[in-house]
């Protein structure tokens, strides 16, 4: 059972005694420009960690950081991560859409090297997958769902569900390739608006699902950024793709849930194609789009979701560095208004050093404005 619902059961009125609501309520302050409490901040660390750093220094990191991770136990003994079933080490996973993903470390999730309709020979005989018992990545099990929804709904926590990771574009890349759906995208090929109609249909089923148990926020997370630049053109994001954002995204705002967005990479020449979308969280990379201009675009606008750089300042520079950065970041993009949460993954690579300086820097300036 692979999860597509995320649980945030922090009570902040224990973290240290320093605050006095709910994250949920936050959150929701946040988002709505109501004037929170606090910077929403998350910590997220990739299961890879526990076999690339000693697992007692990170232990001892978590511990030592309970607004970050409150109501931690420190676990004895050797802790084995449950790995996504595409993040496996030498095993390839195939999913419900017949990609074939593989990873050479365990923990890190794979890429796809096997594509189902690498040639549109087989495509007449090409079904989508049940959303029953799939999200299109892994399997579900929506009695199991249900119920742990019943339970954070009673605990008064904030519920979060949404399409997986790559529902969409990275979708249609895994299925037929990337080079061969950019092709497809250029030459108008009819094929392709069938697998698009075929892909959105699905999406649209598992939304529609998800949304009947009623949660707080939807993610819709797809990558459409490079290093410098988006993976498709405008003109055939807006031809291919926003229409199917659309349609995606319009089920969740016509029931007033809160509707979040994931991109990894530059799109900062999509941003305003995804806002006219439905989108009301934007969660994008802060070095690869630049803090100044989501500054300019978004501040006080849109609520910001700052993906915390793992490319230079944390991996490559010094804690010092590292707490000018999230000062910075909070500086030109907080206010007491809200529209500001933080998010950092750590991976290997990061020094521990760092990690440390980066949960200090979050801890501390969750609150700067005040």
């Amino acid at each position: 059972m692979q999860g597509m619902i995320w649980i945030n059961e922090k009570k902040i009125g224990e973290c240290k005694g320093r605050y006095m609501i709910t994250e949920r309520e936050n959150i929701l302050r946040c988002i709505r420009f109501e004037k929170p409490e606090f910077i929403p901040m998350r910590f997220s660390i990739n299961a890879a960690c526990w076999h690339h750093y000693n697992q007692e220094d990170l232990k001892d990191l978590i511990e030592s950081h309970s607004f970050l991770f409150p109501g931690y136990i420190r676990p004895s003994g050797k802790v084995r991560p449950d790995y996504l079933l595409n993040a496996h080490a030498g095993k390839p996973y195939k999913d419900p859409w017949g990609c074939v993903w593989e990873t050479t470390d365990d923990g890190i999730t794979g890429a796809v090297h096997g594509h189902p309709l690498k040639t549109w020979d087989d495509f007449s005989n090409y079904l989508p997958p049940d959303p029953e018992i799939t999200d299109g990545t892994y399997p579900i099990d929506w009695q199991n769902i249900a119920e742990n929804i019943r339970k954070t709904r009673d605990a008064g926590n904030l519920l979060w569900s949404g399409l997986p990771h790559g529902h969409t574009f990275l979708r249609l890349q895994d299925i037929r390739g990337y080079i061969n759906l950019l092709g497809d995208m250029a030459d108008g090929s009819s094929n392709l608006l069938k697998l698009i109609g075929m892909v959105a249909d699905f999406n649209e089923r598992f939304v529609i699902r998800c949304l009947a148990l009623e949660p707080d926020i939807f993610c819709y997370g797809d990558d459409l950024g490079m290093q410098i630049g988006p993976m498709i053109s405008p003109e055939h994001f807006r031809k291919y793709i926003k229409p199917v954002y659309k349609r995606l995204m319009k089920p969740a705002l016509d029931k007033n849930c809160i509707v979040h967005m994931h991109s990894d990479g530059d799109i900062r020449t999509l941003v305003d194609d995804l806002v006219e979308a439905g989108v009301q969280v934007i969660n994008l990379q802060d070095m690869v789009n630049g803090i100044d201009w989501i500054e300019q675009r978004f501040a006080g606008r849109v609520c910001i979701d700052l993906d915390i750089d793992r490319q230079s300042v944390t991996r490559f520079g010094s804690p010092t560095d590292v707490d000018a950065l999230i000062r910075e970041e909070v500086k030109k993009l907080g206010s007491a208004k809200g529209g500001l949460m933080m998010i950092y993954g750590m991976y290997p690579g990061i020094p521990l050093k760092n990690a440390k300086a980066l949960m200090d820097a979050m801890e501390k300036y969750a609150g700067y404005w005040s």
